[in-house]
């Protein structure tokens, strides 16, 4: 007896094909992601599309982008591939040699001074799990909450978590960091526009936090002078000591590195300087157990000692 409604039988290796095609943006990028050949890669996208009856993929020479029924793919096999780990970690319970992998999107400031401590715990109790951790802004990190591209996200700041579940977490400041003889060392607080007139050190243009400065410094209607780029709080602060400019960065971070080197740390008077972080999930029940652990690990886990 015939069935007018086609059925669909979509292999996982295809969807995390697709997903890691989608995110690069490339069909190379996607296959070496996928530990597959540029070749069988491009078979399994042809036979999906075959099978859908539609295309997923614009191609062109400088990569491809999804077409609306592969955006629609997307946002599915995200959606699959989350409750396939639940599942994963749900029978991780009943035996050896199960593994998992857990999706975590953080700010730089999480990523730097608070995640170390509780990921260094989580993944040594958890030899089977495996973690994808990336650094976005935070409004990326929320969209990719909703849209499933991540099982966790840290944010923070007064963005907007409508519709996710959002969980209180640390706390922290941003800060300025000078040189003991900056013309702004002798000031204990100032508010951030009278520090854009001076040249900065920055964390490089892909950072959250140097995105963030660019976005504040545009809304006073200023341009920030950043003369070195480097990659991490404590190449930043080492620049910083030898005059090289000043910082933005977490009093956290600000305040353990000043320890080691002559640096002077001022308070910023402005309301976004304050950061009240939170972790967010779609539903946090219909995590992988392991995620689910993930969370209470970050929760329990204290922030660095002032």
């Amino acid at each position: 007896m015939g069935n007018s409604t086609q059925r669909l039988f979509f292999d996982l290796v295809d969807l995390r094909l697709f997903i890691n095609i989608a995110e690069a943006n490339s069909l190379t990028r996607g296959a070496e992601r996928s530990c597959l050949s540029l070749a069988a890669a491009s078979m399994r996208i042809k036979n999906l599309e075959d099978a859908i009856g539609t295309r997923l993929l614009n191609r062109a020479s400088q990569g491809v982008t999804l077409t609306p029924a592969g955006q629609a793919m997307l946002r599915n096999a995200l959606r699959i591939l989350q409750q396939s780990e639940r599942l994963l970690g749900d029978l991780a319970e009943y035996g050896q040699g199960v593994k998992g992998r857990v999706r975590l999107f953080a700010n730089t400031t999480a990523m730097t001074e608070f995640l170390p401590a509780a990921l260094g715990r989580f993944l040594s109790d958890h030899p089977r799990v495996d973690m994808d951790l990336r650094e976005r802004l935070s409004h990326d990190i929320v969209k990719a909450v909703q849209d499933g591209a991540t099982d966790i996200g840290i944010v923070a700041g007064s963005v907007s978590t409508e519709g996710l579940q959002a969980l209180p977490y640390h706390g922290d400041r941003l800060v300025l960091a000078t040189a003991l003889n900056h013309p702004l060392a002798s000031r204990a607080r100032l508010a951030f526009k009278e520090a854009l007139g001076h040249d900065f050190v920055s964390l490089h243009s892909g950072s959250a936090i140097h995105t963030f400065m660019a976005q504040v410094a545009s809304e006073l209607g200023l341009d920030t002078q950043i003369r070195v780029q480097v990659s991490s709080f404590d190449a930043l602060c080492r620049m910083v000591e030898a005059n090289a400019g000043i910082g933005l960065l977490p009093r956290s971070a600000a305040r353990r590195l000043a320890r080691s080197m002559d640096i002077h740390v001022i308070e910023l008077s402005d309301a976004w300087a304050e950061r009240e972080m939170k972790i967010c999930v779609r539903e946090l029940e219909a995590l992988p157990t392991f995620a689910r652990e993930l969370v209470d690990y970050l929760l329990a886990t204290p922030g660095p000692a002032s």
